[in-house]
């Protein structure tokens, strides 16, 4: 029965000898009894188990009819180690014994598949535990030490774009760490072009490398064992193992094995190598979510609540990432926006892409204008709403001015034009309404009517001015001026004109500076503005004046961007009346344009502030609100200098004279009163309706001529170029322009020469003869 029984059977003396065996023993470990008897349990046994058997034996011995099991490795007589299961029994005690009887079962097989389903486990659990592609690399080589010969691993993975290996894994006795290279025709590389798992002792090795299949790179190895690393969609690198000693290290059973783990090692590197990707993809976003200079967020669709915010959303708008997590959307929008919030949701949720403007509140309460783009994602199963916002309050304010600009251009061009032509029927209107004056006794019947006449023409004549002043074409007399002079001069005049039920403030700073303007034309602009503020308190109130040194930079020029950066000396006009709403504000310049009563008022005064002050390289801005008064700001350059005063100048005698002059004009009706004029004075004068026909007369004229009077702007040959061609033929020849522009207008064009002679429409013919005179000297 003992020959029978598939397990050995042994007697064993208390310190290990073997004293019996059964025929089992080669059945289990190939060697015959006789070969055991004698020779002790421990030299058979695995030196990791020795220790722990010597002190089972031990402890047995100790305890009558005491049984021990265990597991433990016993060396073959081919070397091979073979599991065993163990049992030991003590029968010192028993007479027909007297020693301790052990089984050894031989469990080879079930160790292994038991090692083999703990190290697939291992796997798994590294695969679901480690993050990091080292660490589990590291891990699964630990796990497969358990199983097979595993001392000498590596993990080749192919980059596809280089054609190459690399090596995120290599533990080897003898070779090192290589550098990634090309593929080449290693074993490794057959390995990943046959997409097989290979056991290539040195024999296969010689066969393959014989075919031109393989070469030897790196040490040799007696025992190699590659297995692919392969996707459901590609082979993506290759797991080996190798033994530099044993030739029969690794079997089929190995090769069987790790091929399985290589699909669990496959997948886990490809899901690390996504994971990385994602990672490096989130990374990516978050990094250009937070630097990107305009305000983003992910919000919920459904809600509109805020997930994540950026840093420029926080700088713009106030809030702190926390306070904003704990907002949505509708937090965000001003009062006045915050009906049917559901359907403006709705709507918004309905389009996957969504771009407009709308106004945002932000935490100090201030209101922008933005534009918004929004587009749906799919984020972690949940239906969310990147939102990038762009703060337009500043470009929509550049817009509206720019708009205003473009409009007060074009109407200025307009006033300027109509206010020439009119200039030249006041001028005959005028010319001879002091022509009838000057032949009519102050008794007579008509003396009033023509008088009535000439105070209508001024009247008009002071209304192309203001139309001049607003297209910037008034002739200014610029110097260097104090402005708090000018105030300080003007509050005497203004005091009695404001009345008693207006209280009156003048806040001078001592320290305002100089500006370059015209000292009458800033007279007339604190006239018009003081003016207009007590009209806008008919109950009383308060007007303020203020001047002050201004200092525009880049800062200050957030609200009024239009303002050049610079020094200015900043005088305002407050007031306590009534205030103007947005649309009054945006057209308050416009000429003719008027809130007041029928006959109270041209709509001149503001335009021709703002046509002085434009003139004058300065800004004027207005403030205002329905119920809470006006104030305007006219911002005017600072200079250095001593303020210039002025010096009246003394009016000459009005003298004829008989020299020739050649008069060119292509209004009949103007030509023909200056003719009158210069003839009744003693003048010689040659006419021309224009510029050809007054080349043609100077040509054809045979005695000198002394000066010429002509109009600047005329069809055909304009004055500056009949003067040139006249130069060449009589260059003694002195010239006086007229025309309905301003000099400082045409001079800027280009249009004269600034030292040239000049006397600007309508004139009166006391001061046509004056200037005559002056230029013949």
């Amino acid at each position: 029965m003992l020959d029978c029984a598939r397990e050995l059977l042994t007697v064993l003396s208390p310190d290990g000898i073997i004293l019996h065996a059964s025929a089992g023993s080669a059945r289990v470990l190939g060697w015959r009894p006789d070969e055991l008897v004698g020779r002790a349990l421990a030299d058979f046994l695995h030196a990791d188990d020795a220790s722990e058997m010597r002190d089972r034996l031990r402890g047995l011995a100790e305890i009558p009819k005491g049984t021990r099991k265990g597991r433990c490795r016993l060396r073959s007589k081919t070397g091979e180690w073979r599991w065993v299961e163990a049992a030991i029994t003590n029968c010192l005690s028993n007479p027909a014994v007297e020693g301790l009887v052990a089984s050894f079962l031989d469990v080879t097989g079930l160790h292994r598949m038991e090692a083999e389903r703990q190290v697939i486990s291992e796997v798994v659990h590294a695969l679901n535990q480690t993050a990091n592609l080292d660490q589990l690399l590291e891990g699964i080589h630990q796990a497969l030490k358990k199983v097979l010969c595993a001392e000498n691993c590596f993990v080749a993975l192919h980059d596809a774009t280089q054609d190459a290996f690399y090596f995120p894994f290599f533990v080897d006795q003898l070779d090192t760490a290589p550098p990634p290279q090309k593929v080449g025709r290693s074993c490794t590389a057959f390995v990943f072009r046959t997409g097989s798992a290979m056991l290539i002792p040195q024999s296969e090795f010689d066969r393959l490398a014989q075919q031109g299949e393989v070469e030897l790179v790196g040490s040799p190895s007696p025992a190699w064992l590659g297995v692919p690393l392969k996707t459901p969609t590609a082979t993506i690198g290759v797991l080996v193992v190798q033994h530099y000693e044993n030739e029969s290290a690794y079997d089929m059973r190995d090769l069987e094995f790790l091929d399985s783990v290589g699909g669990h090692i496959a997948l886990a590197i490809e899901r690390r190598r996504s994971e990385e990707a994602l990672r490096k993809s989130e990374s990516v976003f978050r990094l250009l979510f937070s630097h990107n200079p305009l305000p983003t967020w992910v919000m919920d669709d459904d809600t509109l609540q805020f997930m994540q915010v950026n840093d420029a959303a926080v700088r713009q708008y106030g809030f702190t990432p926390e306070e904003f997590r704990r907002m949505s959307m509708f937090d965000l929008r001003p009062e006045e926006q915050q009906t049917s919030p559901d359907a403006r949701a709705r709507k918004d949720a309905a389009a996957a892409k969504y771009e407009g403007l709308c106004k945002h509140r932000k935490k100090d309460g201030k209101v922008l204008e933005v534009e918004i783009i929004s587009h749906q994602l799919d984020y972690s199963g949940r239906r969310v709403r990147l939102v990038v916002a762009q703060d337009i309050s500043e470009r929509h304010l550049l817009e509206q001015q720019l708009r205003q600009a473009q409009k007060m251009e074009a109407v200025g061009r307009l006033a300027g034009g109509v206010a020439h032509d009119f200039n030249n029927l006041l001028m005959v209107i005028s010319g001879y309404a002091e022509v009838i004056l000057a032949g009519l006794d102050f008794r007579h019947p008509l003396h009033e009517k023509g008088r009535a006449i000439q105070q209508a023409a001024d009247r008009a004549t002071t209304l192309t001015r203001q139309l001049l002043a607003f297209s910037r074409k008034q002739l200014l007399e610029l110097k260097v001026v104090d402005v708090n002079a000018v105030v300080q001069d003007m509050e005497r005049l203004l005091r009695p004109l404001i009345g008693e039920n207006v209280e009156f403030d003048a806040k001078l700073s001592p320290e305002a500076a100089h500006t370059r303007a015209d000292a009458g034309q800033l007279e007339q602009i604190l006239m018009n503005l003081v003016v207009n503020a007590k009209d806008a308190m008919p109950n009383g109130g308060k007007l303020t004046m203020q001047t002050q040194n201004i200092v525009v930079d880049e800062n200050h020029r957030r609200g009024q961007t239009f303002i050049r950066p610079g020094q200015y000396v900043m005088l305002s006009v407050s007031d306590t009346g009534m205030g103007m709403d947005k649309e009054t504000q945006s057209r308050i310049f416009e000429p003719f344009f008027t809130t007041k009563e029928k006959g109270k008022g041209t709509g001149l005064g503001l335009s021709t502030v703002y046509g002085i002050v434009k003139q004058s390289g300065g800004y004027v801005l207005v403030q205002s609100e329905e119920g809470r008064g006006t104030k305007f700001q006219i911002y005017l350059p600072r200079v250095e200098g001593i303020a210039e005063k002025h010096a009246p100048q003394s009016t000459p005698a009005i003298l004829g004279g008989s020299e020739t002059v050649l008069l060119v004009e292509d209004e009949e009706s103007v030509r023909q009163l200056v003719r009158d004029t210069l003839t009744a004075k003693g003048y010689r004068v040659v006419e021309a309706e224009n510029g050809e026909a007054g080349l043609a007369a100077a040509a054809q004229h045979q005695g000198k001529i002394d000066l010429v009077i002509t109009d600047v702007v005329m069809p055909g040959i304009g004055g500056r170029e009949l003067i040139k061609q006249l130069a060449e033929l009589r260059p003694e020849t002195k010239v006086l322009y007229l025309s309905g522009y301003t000099e400082d207008a045409i001079i800027s064009e280009g249009t004269i020469e600034r030292e040239a002679a000049f006397l600007q429409k309508p004139f009166t013919l006391k001061s046509l003869s004056q200037k005559v005179r002056e230029v013949l000297g």
